[in-house]
């Protein structure tokens, strides 16, 4: 992975009607990775997306693609393929013909098509039509498609959207192959578990706000402290246990859940012991002290409870 940034934004916004779906965002992507874009529907990530790929003008805020401005889409589009909603084809070619046609009005090389077939997965079945094609198999072409020119930055909307599970883990396999040998790979989802195994480098997004970005690795650093007292009532004197050890708290049911603060350092047996050892001082019996690997979903949440609370004070 390399410092050179593929994708910058300043304060991008976008806003319909006095209406904000992008509010603000500060957007560094590195070349090299597979960055997921994720937040729930309605976050402003296809919104986004459109406005990287010039399909929207942006209200406010600036930023740069490939190294060209935002606002000259025509010097860094050649160097873009896309995936935004469904693909469009038609049905009744094969996806082999399909390719032929749009390498012919791009005047890509013929020879990129069986290449791009071949990448995806499509090999055996290209001479089939179109509408013979499973939903998996079409946004496979569709990512064929966007594969056409040689991109240095591939741009996904969803591509898993619909998909069964068989045809999501080989969407997976495939985003992840095509990173370690082709462009840099920006995939929107809301699809929390697939963009943690399928991503290095995440972009998170609530209500056209950026949450957090950063290596998928350094989010998940490790794991969190999962604490039980074997009385109820001592659970706020806990709480305030762990605050005065810089500990980021969330109570889940009769449980704290309990992380440093500095995300570069998860919890370790050292962090436990000390635990172990100030509650009992504290006349706290513990009757559960582990680690507990942290996932995208609940990090997710975290930090969206931590956003909302930073708003309302």
């Amino acid at each position: 992975m390399t410092t050179h940034l593929v994708v910058e934004t300043t304060a991008l916004t976008k806003a319909y009607r006095g209406r904000t779906v992008v509010d603000g965002l500060d957007l560094h992507l590195p070349a090299g990775v597979v960055a997921g874009f994720v937040g729930p529907n309605g976050a402003g990530k296809s919104t986004t997306l459109r406005m990287l790929l010039g399909l929207v003008r942006p209200t406010s805020g600036s930023g740069r693609v490939l190294g060209h401005d935002l606002s000259r889409p025509q010097d860094y589009l050649p160097d873009v393929g896309a995936l935004i909603e469904a693909p469009a084809f038609y049905p009744g070619l094969s996806g082999r013909a399909n390719l032929r046609v749009l390498a012919t009005l791009a005047g890509t090389p013929a020879s990129r098509v069986a290449e791009t077939l071949e990448r995806v997965g499509l090999a055996d079945r290209a001479d089939d039509p179109y509408k013979t094609y499973s939903l998996g198999m079409k946004q496979r072409l569709g990512i064929a498609a966007a594969l056409l020119p040689t991109p240095r930055l591939l741009v996904l909307d969803e591509p898993t959207n619909g998909l069964d599970p068989q045809g999501i883990r080989d969407m997976r396999g495939l985003l992840r192959s095509l990173a370690d040998d082709g462009p840099t790979v920006l995939v929107s989802s809301h699809l929390l578990g697939e963009v943690q195994q399928a991503c290095d480098w995440l972009v998170m997004v609530e209500a056209g706000r950026l949450v957090w970005s950063g290596r998928t690795a350094e989010l998940l650093n490790g794991s969190e402290v999962v604490l039980a007292c074997e009385h109820a009532g001592d659970l706020p004197r806990l709480e305030e246990l762990l605050a005065r050890h810089a500990m980021h708290l969330r109570r889940v049911g009769d449980r704290l859940h309990a992380g440093p603060l500095d995300s570069g350092a998860p919890p370790d047996d050292g962090l436990l012991a000390r635990l172990n050892r100030t509650a009992t001082a504290e006349g706290i019996t513990l009757v559960e002290l582990r680690r507990q690997s942290s996932t995208l979903e609940e990090q997710y949440g975290a930090l969206l409870a931590d956003s909302l609370a930073g708003s309302l004070r």
